[in-house]
């Protein structure tokens, strides 16, 4: 069984490379469906291999798994899955202005565990985080967030690793933003819910994410009868 704190940090980094912003959408002609999608508020996710899917077929990311959870509660939202394989924060961050070209009513902000695995400075980390809240804030003032926490690696020190487990929960109290604690809590250390490299979730683990984010990201929808 591979250590928690181990797990939680590698997650993003497996990927060979950071995958470039994805390509703007090609414009096609409209159809009732599409013009119905474009009607529906949509919920972003910005993350890394966590949030992508890494090794997972189409479809079986925990984003995706959500946006059935949502659909079958009758919510009509739109999900973007924005994830990145090997993203660090400041890597986030230098990407949110093609991010934030679409507006979200809620924004899902899973980064910065890049930051721990390659044991980048703590301070700059909570910066990044700190600066991709606010300009968040200024880009689309309506959207509500919800900040993920990580875990680091074991072996960068206690210290360290006290620091940065830290970070997360500080941002979100400096920047008044929801916070979900490990986003791989009950599901990192479990081989039966990891891919065969230890670290990425499987089919089953991604739904437990899920299950995991789902009650932090429903307050954020607002009350059932303005939805």
């Amino acid at each position: 069984m591979v250590p928690l704190t181990l797990l939680a940090l590698a997650a993003c980094e497996r990927a060979a490379k950071p995958a470039a912003h994805p390509a703007a959408p090609v414009a096609a002609a409209p159809t009732n469906d599409s013009a119905s999608r474009a009607l529906r508020p949509t919920i972003l996710f910005i993350g890394t291999s966590l949030t992508a899917g890494l090794g997972l077929d189409p479809g079986q990311s925990y984003p995706d798994v959500i946006a059935r959870k949502l659909d079958s509660l009758g919510e009509n939202y739109e999900v973007v899955n924005a994830g990145v394989s090997g993203e660090t924060s400041a890597d986030a961050r230098h990407r949110l202005d093609w991010l934030l070209k679409r507006p979200a009513g809620v924004i899902v902000l899973e980064t910065g565990a890049n930051d721990g695995l390659r044991g980048l400075d703590v301070d700059s980390m909570r910066a990044n985080l700190v600066a991709i809240i606010d300009t968040i804030r200024v880009r689309q003032p309506q959207a509500k967030i919800l900040l993920v926490g990580m875990e680091a690696l074991p072996n960068m020190s206690k210290r360290y690793a006290d620091r940065f487990r830290a970070a997360f929960p500080a941002v979100a109290k400096e920047t008044h933003v929801a916070f979900l604690p490990f986003l791989l809590a009950g599901v990192a250390g479990v081989d039966t819910l990891n891919q065969g490299d230890g670290i990425h979730p499987n089919v089953r683990g991604a739904e437990l994410v899920a299950a995991h984010v789902m009650p932090a990201l429903l307050p954020l929808l607002g009350p059932a009868k303005e939805r």
